[in-house]
């Protein structure tokens, strides 16, 4: 629906979000972004779990994972200074058409801007490009949880992050409502209680630093 949509009597101008995350956002750099005034030069973009959302189209600990992982490896890579988008390469350590590395891919390429093949290919002969900047497929891990390599290319600093899934609680007897709620059999409580211990799990991926390793490569 766009402005000149006519099915409600208001557009509405904002997500009626029904939860709040506590996460912190992630600060990156565009350089595109400066040179064509969207931001002033040295001025970061500001992403938070809110946005993750948005273009995952669900809250999960797949998505919240993917999360933290960029914003985990993104703070190894850049203590002191914000992540440049451009300058950063991702790589997973398996295959796009993965259910768990397909979505943190999607996730993880929104936030740096890394792409396959067909990404930006950058202003006036390459500047700021993020074209071939996102690999599948491109190591052998040491675990069977999902694992992520970033590496900057002016420096060639790369650190790994392991996202120890199989650690995040269950979520409990709840959990269970879900069929109920995709069939429309489940009630007003049912509904409820699957909410709220579904954002409790994500809510420990967002906050337990324990689920994730992070190690220089």
């Amino acid at each position: 629906m766009t402005s000149n949509s006519t099915a409600t009597d208001t557009t509405q101008t904002r997500t009626n979000w029904q939860v709040d995350y506590d996460a912190d956002p992630i600060e990156i750099r565009d350089p595109v972004a400066e040179a064509l005034g969207v931001l002033e030069p040295g001025e970061p973009f500001v992403v938070t779990y809110r946005d993750a959302v948005k273009e995952a189209g669900h809250s999960c600990p797949t998505a919240s994972g993917a999360y933290r992982i960029v914003q985990l490896g993104l703070d190894a890579l850049y203590p002191d200074d914000y992540p440049v988008r451009s300058e950063i390469e991702v790589q997973t350590a398996g295959p796009q058409d993965d259910a768990a590395y397909g979505v943190m891919s999607r996730i993880i390429s929104y936030v740096t801007g890394a792409t396959g093949d067909d990404g930006f290919s950058g202003l006036a002969g390459g500047y700021g490009g993020r074209r071939d900047l996102l690999r599948f497929d491109a190591f052998d891990p040491d675990t069977a949880d999902p694992t992520f390599r970033f590496r900057r290319t002016d420096t060639d600093e790369t650190v790994e992050v392991t996202y120890h899934v199989s650690d995040v609680p269950d979520g409990g007897p709840a959990i269970g409502n879900l069929q109920g709620i995709l069939d429309e059999s489940a009630t007003d409580q049912q509904r409820e209680a699957f909410a709220d211990a579904w954002r409790r799990r994500v809510q420990v991926v967002l906050s337990d630093d324990s689920l994730f390793t992070v190690d220089a490569v």
